[in-house]
């Protein structure tokens, strides 16, 4: 355990996270476990950082970062890197999962997403849904803080909770380096499609709104569709189903990529028209931010936190309505001005979001939970 504060100067702190998804989820958590551990390691703070999983990560990050691994299945991995916390750290970072806070004897944090468990019109994943609704109402009475995403998800997580306010913090997300800068490969450059076609990024699941989307897309005249192909990027998530038979609809006007590397993602953001993403609802909404950083101009939804991240630099669309989306897409490829525009006015937009800023609240929310 730590030492005690000496001479009122920050003590150091031994933190627990819970660093599955690193290893664990390609996109979403995993690259908000990532990024976030790289801005860390980059910190110079005096605290040192013990992060459980079941498979290490292979990237260095320092003599201050120890890993712990262990591999055993939900929900005993919960019960037992708890234990393990509660022994070796000060406070915790509950990253993926709110099952541990409820089980620590120790201080906690946990990271909250959204709230999409609580909304059945999205479809949400039934056994996550389940574990969720039974778990956050746990990790709100005996967390010491909540990090949310977002604003719309602290004040849907106030709404539903309204206990939660007193340890809500909102620290948004950035943009990860290796996409602001990535380079593909060679031979995955040559792969990919030549620009100037629609993209859309995400897992394949009901509220990513794709059949949405590939209806708003279908309606486009033909030579605008002929021009501009539908690209899509993102690993199978669930009720796949209609979303599968859409993109199957347009043929060889859609182009399906699955999951790609980094390099390849901040490529295929470049080389785009028109980076399309009319999702029913976001924690966040970090391909948006993504795709702003590329330059890539960006029709997407006028709903939950993607305000947040557009701001004035993007396209917006009801995404409940086919006819919204396809004007969008319509105003959007029609215009190469309206292209311009948004690409300029993303990048700077983009800029004022980092991983830094995201480690700097989120660290501060573990100090203020340890009592600092």
């Amino acid at each position: 355990m730590s030492p005690p504060t000496v001479g009122g100067s920050r003590r150091p702190l031994t933190i627990g996270i819970d660093a599955r998804a690193a290893t664990e989820v390609v996109a979403g958590r995993g690259r908000v476990v990532r990024e976030l551990l790289r801005a860390l390691a980059a910190r110079e703070d005096p605290h040192r950082y013990v992060c459980f999983a079941r498979e290490p990560w292979a990237e260095p990050l320092g003599e201050r970062f120890a890993w712990v691994r262990i591999t055993a299945a939900d929900p005993l991995w919960h019960a037992r890197t708890a234990a393990a916390a509660s022994r070796r750290c000060d406070v915790f970072l509950s990253s993926n999962s709110y099952l541990t806070v409820g089980l620590l004897r120790i201080p906690a944090v946990a990271i909250v997403y959204d709230l999409v468990a609580f909304e059945p019109a999205m479809r949400p994943n039934l056994r996550s849904t389940v574990i969720e609704r039974v778990t956050l109402r746990w990790s709100v009475r005996r967390a010491r803080g909540l990090v949310c995403i977002s604003q719309a998800t602290a004040d849907a997580l106030v709404a539903r909770y309204p206990a939660a306010a007193a340890t809500v913090m909102v620290a948004p997300l950035g943009v990860a380096p290796a996409l602001a800068a990535g380079t593909a490969a060679p031979d995955e450059l040559a792969a990919l499609p030549p620009g100037g076609f629609v993209l859309a990024v995400g897992t394949l699941e009901p509220r990513k709104n794709l059949p949405r989307l590939v209806a708003a897309y279908g309606s486009l005249p033909e030579p605008s569709r002929r021009a501009h192909p539908l690209v899509v990027v993102g690993a199978l998530g669930w009720s796949t189903g209609p979303s599968l038979d859409a993109l199957a609809s347009l043929g060889d006007r859609c182009v399906r990529l699955g999951t790609v590397s980094d390099g390849a993602l901040a490529e295929l953001y470049r080389r785009c028209a028109v980076f399309c993403y009319p999702s029913l609802g976001e924690g966040f909404g970090l391909p948006v931010l993504e795709a702003m950083a590329s330059g890539a101009a960006v029709v997407t939804s006028n709903l939950s936190s993607l305000p947040e991240v557009g701001g004035d630099a993007v396209e917006y669309v009801d995404p409940r309505s086919v006819t919204s989306i396809a004007a969008g897409l319509g105003r959007v490829l029609d215009s190469s001005h309206r292209r311009a525009e948004l690409s300029a006015r993303a990048v700077r937009r983009a800029a004022g979001f980092s991983w830094e800023r995201t480690a700097e609240l989120t660290l501060a929310a573990i100090e203020r939970a340890a009592g600092q």
